[in-house]
């Protein structure tokens, strides 16, 4: 970041952002209305900028220069303030409030709203890799446990809550079993949902009371998150026997996924991997349910850049990190989606999502 900063002609960065923070100090505060940030100069010792309430937190970083603000949003806004303790005149911000832009700006000789820290945030060190590749483990074991119990639930009567619920206590338990006591005060957990039927056609469909039925899809996407580091798993199951429609759609979405993959190994930028996985959708006849970009970047943001979208030209990098998430949505009918995790690697891609890859098509499918 140093080196980024030196590079665009500035003193440094101030940066704000809660996942920035915590990448740069390892502190992982609940994010509120009183801003926190940290001063990373070109030259010399970082400052990080707390309110008071804060201030036990502070002392177990490593960092010298602490300074705290009593409370928000008091006399002078603490970003104000922050500028004053930084002292110098030429400054990257990655998050300010309009409100405050006319004042900071008479406060330095230039003001430069980039973010500077997601660049780097973006291609991952080995050790947030592997906290990355754990978390996947544990979302593919809600999925693996989905898929084992649902059927006896939705005999009895289960709904879609209930199958979340079962899945959820299973994951989550495992998950804090393996990991609660060395990653204490780290964001960690699994995040789920679980929609069926026409409803799955809503791609962020609510989790309701209802009843799985025969010959419906059921979609999970799931969640990770170990030490602060972000994976997603996900899969579209049918509940009883596939039909060829239904087969036919799950293999496009195959192949969505996998030219994705292939993307990602070929270099292209995220706009070029974006469309090259949905062209697959597309050449099947699929290009009007697609909904939604193929994928995001993930690391200490469940979402966050790169986008594998249009738009964003970011050329991927080896250890970099996205999503990849076909989806077909055909409403008042069903809707499908599948989740991976990718990373980036020197000579391809690794998927730590490892559910669809051990469950082919025609073992998707939820016995009743």
């Amino acid at each position: 970041m140093r080196a980024r900063a030196q590079a665009a002609g500035l003193d440094g960065l101030l940066l704000l952002r809660a996942p920035n923070l915590a990448y740069a100090t390892g502190l992982f505060l609940s994010a509120n209305e009183r801003p926190m940030g940290v001063w990373v100069p070109v030259e010399g010792d970082p400052i990080l900028m707390l309110p008071a309430l804060e201030r036990e937190n502070a002392e177990g970083t490593g960092i010298r220069d602490l300074r705290f603000y009593d409370e928000f949003p008091g006399e002078v806004p603490a970003v104000l303030w922050m500028l004053d303790q930084i002292g110098r005149k030429s400054i990257a911000i990655d998050l300010l409030d309009a409100a405050l832009l006319d004042a900071a700006r008479e406060k330095l000789a230039r003001l430069d709203l980039t973010d500077h820290a997601m660049p780097v945030r973006a291609v991952k060190e080995p050790e947030e890799i592997a906290l990355t590749v754990e978390a996947a483990s544990f979302a593919d074991l809600f999925l693996s446990r989905l898929h084992a119990a649902a059927g006896d639930i939705i005999s009895q009567g289960g709904t879609e809550a209930d199958l979340m619920a079962d899945a959820m206590a299973h994951a989550r338990g495992a998950l804090f079993a393996k990991h609660k006591e060395a990653f204490a005060g780290t964001p960690m957990g699994i995040t789920a949902s679980v929609h069926s039927g026409p409803r799955a056609a809503l791609p962020h469909g609510a989790v309701l009371e209802r009843v799985p039925q025969a010959g419906e899809t059921l979609i999970a996407g799931i969640g990770g998150s170990l030490g602060g580091y972000h994976a997603e798993s996900g899969v579209t199951l049918i509940v009883g026997e596939i039909s060829p429609e239904q087969r036919r759609i799950m293999a496009a979405m195959e192949a969505c996924n996998d030219a994705g993959v292939a993307a990602l190994a070929a270099r292209t930028t995220c706009t070029q991997a974006n469309d090259a996985a949905l062209d697959a959708l597309r050449d099947a006849g699929l290009g009007d349910t697609i909904r939604h970009r193929i994928g995001h970047g993930m690391g200490l943001e469940g979402h966050e850049a790169p986008w594998l979208a249009p738009g964003d030209d970011t050329r991927i990098e080896t250890h970099m990190i996205f999503s990849n998430e076909p989806g077909v949505y055909r409403p008042g009918i069903d809707g499908y989606r599948t989740i991976n995790t990718m990373v980036v690697t020197a000579d391809g891609v690794d998927i730590p999502s490892r559910f669809q890859a051990t469950t082919p098509i025609d073992a998707r499918v939820i016995a009743i």
